[in-house]
């Protein structure tokens, strides 16, 4: 994907949000985020979004500490507060050149290119925070952009040694996506973070196929396991549920 095409996301994810907020109600529990409401998981969104961008503007160096809020906006103030942001971030990330050199939390292609994947993705994930809020049917996603969100929790977050996926025996879980040209298989082990192939070569211990959407949230542990057919060792589905927070 190019980074227009993630603007268009985190551009489309970051509107939904904001409507299906709005909608909820500011004080009503989200059932993705346990402990937190909608205003709770607008606030953190709206935050990260400002840090995100002046990551960038700014050209800073890392790591960087995620900023403070000032003054927790609340009530009426809460959603132009958020729009504001995230129109921000849009803005600074179409103006910054490809050169643009800053931190990152990941490897990347280039920082611009992290920064547009990151944050269309942090969006696109607490937009379902904010509709599991709200009630109702879940916004579909793109099967493309579903695919590439799972690329990045795999082969980059459950890359890094802070990953707390560990199996007491070597064992392998398999992604398929239904409904796009992708597939990971994930080598997990006690003493190493998970290792991820771009294939599905090879026999797996556990295997999970669905649309890209669906294996997307329930990866990153917002839809149930049953959202995706599994084969093979149920138990491993499990441990990966129970130990997959990304922090």
């Amino acid at each position: 994907m190019h980074t227009n095409d993630y603007l268009t996301h985190l551009q489309r994810e970051g509107e939904l949000l904001a409507d299906a907020a709005a909608k909820a109600g500011e004080h009503t529990s989200v059932p993705t985020c346990p402990g937190w409401t909608t205003g709770d998981l607008v606030r953190h969104t709206g935050t990260v979004h400002r840090w995100a961008a002046r990551i960038v503007a700014e050209r800073l160096a890392g790591p960087v500490p995620e900023d403070p809020m000032p003054e927790e906006p609340t009530g009426a103030a809460l959603p132009p507060w958020f729009l504001d942001g995230h129109a921000r971030l849009i803005a600074t990330l179409r103006a910054a050149g490809q050169g643009t050199d800053c931190w990152t939390v990941l490897p990347a292609a280039s920082p611009l290119a992290f920064w547009a994947r990151r944050q269309a993705h942090e969006t696109a994930v607490h937009r379902v925070d904010a509709e599991s809020a709200r009630g109702g049917e879940l916004s579909t996603l793109d099967p493309v952009f579903a695919a590439d969100g799972i690329d990045e929790l795999l082969t980059g977050f459950h890359a890094r040694p802070r990953s707390r996926v560990r199996a007491e025996h070597p064992r392998t879980l398999r992604v398929r996506p239904t409904d796009a040209d992708a597939a990971w298989t994930v080598r997990l082990s006690a003493d190493a973070a998970p290792r991820t192939e771009r294939s599905a070569d090879g026999p797996a211990d556990c295997e999970l196929t669905g649309r890209a959407q669906d294996l997307y949230l329930m990866l990153w542990n917002r839809l149930p396991l049953d959202a995706a057919t599994l084969t093979g060792d149920a138990a491993l589905a499990a441990l990966w549920r129970e130990t997959s927070a990304v922090t």
